[in-house]
């Protein structure tokens, strides 16, 4: 991998127009011409930012939007990441390699890889991923699974409504968000989680625009951690996040809900399902997390 991160920009160049929202312009990659098939540079932005460390959500469309662009295929179906180690704002090179596509799914895998500090090349996520054509799908829907129960988001919380918000100290992701999370959820930030293990909100961008199946990728790793509700606090990083697509969501926001059953040994899991304006079943996630205490 040593001449992934070499500087070639001046001959990189965007794979497709994107539109205006922060989103777009933020998960952007540069394919790398002059002899370098399968390289894309990107530069991970400080506002998706939770401490010193980039959101994973935002990291899976990122990685996901070069292997678009990689694959035959427009769609991801499922996508697995495993975090290697924490990323840092700035620039990065996404390195893919597609597997043989077959007539309706494409496969392929991608490396998130930046610079250290001391200069050397560090592996941040190793991806897998399978793509195909969510609007080849069919109408038919059985299933057991049901919207969660949740009040209507003008009677949901959000950070505006917590009397000791400062934007200034806030994290950066949490202004390109527009999470309104279930007043049973939010137990944690008065002291008085719930031992549920569960959390769940709506769920949109800040800046209006419509969520797409790389929006959703960000969507299941967005709320804060289950473990806020278990009583645990400190930093929730994931090991490994699974993420299935089921179809495009409708017009709107969605609503996240995340369950947590078991935390042992210092890791927990954590279960996510989105569901559209539409009551659609757009989304499902499964992730493992390690717990650090403070």
């Amino acid at each position: 991998m040593t001449q992934a991160l070499h500087d070639g920009r001046a001959e990189a160049s965007p794979p497709a127009a994107l539109g205006n929202s922060e989103f777009d312009r933020d998960t952007q990659v540069r394919r790398r011409d002059g002899g370098h098939p399968g390289l894309y540079d990107a530069d991970l932005s400080a506002g998706w930012a939770i401490g010193e460390a980039v959101n994973g959500g935002y990291l899976l469309a990122l990685t996901a939007r070069a292997l678009g662009d990689a694959l035959a295929q427009p769609d991801p179906f499922t996508v697995t990441a495993h975090y290697l180690t924490a990323s840092r704002p700035g620039p990065a090179v996404v390195r893919t390699d597609p597997a043989p596509p077959g007539r309706t799914l494409a496969a392929g895998s991608a490396t998130l890889l930046q610079r250290a500090d001391d200069g050397t090349e560090t592996e941040r996520i190793r991806v897998l991923a399978t793509y195909g054509d969510l609007d080849r799908l069919t109408d038919e829907v059985r299933t057991s699974a049901e919207p969660p129960p949740m009040p209507p988001a003008d009677q949901c919380l959000s950070a505006g409504d917590d009397p000791h918000h400062d934007p200034a100290t806030a994290p950066p992701i949490a202004a390109r968000l527009d999470l309104r999370i279930d007043p049973a959820t939010v137990g944690w930030a008065v002291g008085a989680p719930s031992g549920r293990g569960e959390m769940r909100a709506w769920f949109a961008l800040a800046d209006g625009r419509d969520l797409d199946p790389l929006a959703l990728l960000l969507a299941v790793d967005a709320l804060p951690p289950t473990a806020f509700e278990l009583g645990v606090t400190g930093w929730v990083p994931t090991v490994e996040l699974t993420a299935h697509i089921r179809c495009r969501p409708a017009p709107g926001p969605v609503r996240v809900a995340i369950t947590t059953r078991n935390l042992a040994g210092g890791f927990l899991e954590e279960d996510a399902e989105v569901w559209d304006s539409a009551d659609r079943l757009v989304a499902q996630s499964r992730q493992l997390a390690r717990v650090l205490t403070r």
